[in-house]
């Protein structure tokens, strides 16, 4: 057990290390985070910040030597980055689950080597392997680069094999993914924590709805049949069996129409749809993330209340920002800010959750509430 008091590195410094290190804080750790933006919100917070790039070998170094374990946020930090870390001190999850996140390429092959089922795809890594590609799918399809693509980033919708052939130059004929387009029922995702004895224990399913490829809204407990989401848990949980790993891990599913069960993509960290739990849980995430790395006991990942969480982009803030009032005025729904400084179309500023004891209810309310937020300034600057 690694009693507070010790010291856990982050790598990353945005919104879920500045969550991930309030929960760490609150537990009595100390926390470093390995960060290259000097205003991140995690470094902001932090008892060390280390102002460098994820694979600078002196700040590397430094963390190795300061930390009893590190931890990530996101899954793009370099294999060899993560490697040169775990040869020192320990990395939790370890760089083999991470580097198979880092790449759709062994994502989607390594799902399916845990005997899942993902929406059918063919892979393109040069221009002469568009033919093959495209007879293992039926258009419209979904073009994806295979590294680096998240929030809708990298993907380009197409219907015929000219439009991929486009599609793949678009993106620089970098290695991609060609993933058939799924008649979609709904879409779900299953965060789960598990431990260095090979224990599990999952958080309620949350059902999502994306805009423009970025998460919107999470709604638990999911109104999908108790049956599928036993399955969604269960596949979850192989995965993370199969991986070894130590750590919060999300897994995202597409339902179709048909009733399938497609894993869509794993994330080695907290999730986006899991930022339900800071206010409708027993148990946060992030304080989850830190019981697991650190091998304490499982908190309870029971709901206390139906919740709606709904996504808060810089493209409210405009000329004037959000109008906090329509927010602040309901008394069942939790602000949370990231504290980031600037304001961007597709940023993630934030998030509230609206709690009732009606699920519905909740739901009408926090669509009002998102409504009003972003509702244009007809008033005075006051309200701004």
């Amino acid at each position: 057990m690694i009693r507070p008091g010790a010291t856990i590195g982050m790598l990353g410094g945005g919104q879920l290390g500045s969550m991930f290190t309030i929960a760490a804080k609150n537990l009595g750790y100390r926390v470093i985070v390995l960060e290259p933006d000097a205003s991140s919100p995690a470094g902001q917070l932090a008892d060390q910040h280390i102002i460098a790039t994820y694979d600078d070998e002196t700040a590397l170094q430094q963390m190795a030597s300061r930390c009893d374990v590190v931890t990530t946020e996101f899954e793009n930090i370099s294999a060899p980055a993560l490697n040169t870390l775990a040869q020192q001190t320990q990395v939790r999850p370890g760089p083999q689950a991470v580097e198979k996140a880092q790449d759709r390429i062994a994502e989607k092959a390594f799902i399916r080597q845990c005997g899942l089922l993902t929406a059918p795809y063919g892979i393109i890594t040069t221009s002469s392997e568009i033919a093959t590609a495209v007879e293992e799918i039926t258009f419209p399809c979904i073009l994806k680069t295979a590294r680096f693509g998240y929030d809708g980033k990298g993907q380009v919708t197409v219907h015929n094999t000219e439009e991929v052939r486009e599609a793949f130059q678009h993106l620089n004929s970098q290695p991609c993914v060609l993933e058939q387009r799924i008649d979609l029922d709904s879409e779900i995702s299953v965060i789960l924590g598990r431990n260095s004895n090979g224990e599990s224990r999952c958080f309620p399913v949350a059902e999502n709805s994306h805009v423009n490829g970025i998460l919107h809204k999470s709604r638990v407990p999911a109104n999908i049949p108790d049956t599928i989401c036993q399955a969604a848990q269960t596949a979850a949980t192989r995965i993370a069996d199969k991986l070894d790993y130590i750590g919060i891990l999300a897994v995202e599913f597409f339902i179709s129409r048909q009733g399938e069960l497609l894993v869509n993509e794993m994330a080695p960290r907290t999730h986006n749809s899991g930022h339900y739990t800071l206010d409708a849980c027993v148990t946060s995430q992030f304080e989850q993330q830190v019981r697991m790395i650190c091998d304490l006991p499982f908190g309870s990942t029971d709901l206390l209340s139906p919740v709606v969480m709904i996504n808060l982009l810089g493209d409210l803030w405009g000329r004037n920002r959000p109008h906090w009032e329509a927010l602040f005025s309901d008394p069942y729904s939790k602000l949370h800010l990231y504290g980031k400084s600037e304001a961007r179309p597709g940023r993630k500023m934030g998030h509230f959750c609206t709690l009732t004891n009606d699920l519905e209810h909740a739901e009408k309310t926090a669509d009002s509430i998102f409504e009003k937020l972003a509702a244009p300034d007809t008033a005075s600057c006051k309200h701004s």
